[in-house]
């Protein structure tokens, strides 16, 4: 593990540390080391998920305007099956995700509770 030298720490009005500035090739180094969370779900998505108490591939379809049966067409599967899915207490695979994914447009990640 590499130790940061070269990291300049400004305080904030409380004397507590409010920023770290690292060099920029560091920066780019330890955010190619850990990769970014660049996951987006709108604010709209996140209340109808609260809103409804219901999981997250539920709330993406009702923000898309899609119906069981569509995105059941579109991701293979029967809508009886989707409906299953949707229900709250489900974990779903990662490779049950990527269809549903792939069927409403959205990346996996977008669908991870």
């Amino acid at each position: 593990m590499s130790a940061l030298t070269n990291v300049q720490i400004i305080k904030g009005r409380n004397g507590e540390p409010a920023f770290a500035v690292l060099p920029y090739k560091e920066y780019l180094r330890l955010a190619e080391k850990h990769g970014t969370d660049d996951v987006t779900i709108p604010h709209e998505v996140v209340e109808i998920l609260i809103d409804r108490q219901i999981n997250l591939v539920k709330a993406w379809r009702i923000h898309l305007g899609l119906t069981q049966k569509q995105v059941a067409k579109r991701a293979g599967i029967s809508q009886a099956a989707l409906s299953q899915m949707e229900k709250t207490d489900n974990v779903l695979r990662t490779a049950t995700l990527e269809k549903l994914a792939d069927a409403m447009g959205l990346s996996v990640e977008q669908l991870r509770d």
